[in-house]
């Protein structure tokens, strides 16, 4: 919808013109200026709403450290094994490597045959090197929480 309304934004800039035949040299920037509106007014307005609409009163339930019923047992600051962040970190590299797959899958459908055929083959090595890794990580036990 947004894209929609920015091109046709884009479009009427374009056909607007001065009585001399030439745009403006704001008409071309009311896209970004629409966009950049847009991405300040969204995260503010939730926000600003949440503020009017909450309940202010709080009260010594609503204080404590845990809300789902059941009485604290330990303190809130106990420390975690490492394996933890181990599995943390395993798992953000494993999902930053499907962000890499986005562009690969968009140059893909190229009509380059060439080019797609080196870059399915460079992606199957990536692939490769990412089950390697795995596989390493998992005979090592860093996947286990016990």
């Amino acid at each position: 919808m947004l894209s929609a309304f920015l091109l046709q934004a884009t479009t009427d800039a374009a056909t607007a013109q001065t009585p001399s035949g030439v745009g403006g040299p704001v008409s071309g920037y009311w896209p970004v200026m629409v966009f950049f509106a847009v991405a300040v007014v969204f995260p503010v307005l939730p926000v600003v709403l949440g503020r009017f609409v909450r309940p202010n009163l709080y009260g010594k339930t609503k204080m404590r450290p845990y809300e789902c019923g059941i009485d604290p047992t330990t303190e809130a600051h106990d420390r975690f094994t490492v394996r933890y962040y181990i599995v943390a970190m395993l798992f953000l590299i494993f999902d930053v490597e499907t962000i890499f797959l986005l562009p690969w899958a968009i140059i893909f459908m190229g009509r380059d045959f060439s080019f797609t055929k080196f870059a399915l083959v460079e992606m199957f090595v990536f692939i490769g090197i990412l089950v390697v890794g795995y596989y390493y990580a998992w005979r090592k036990g860093a996947l286990e929480w016990a």
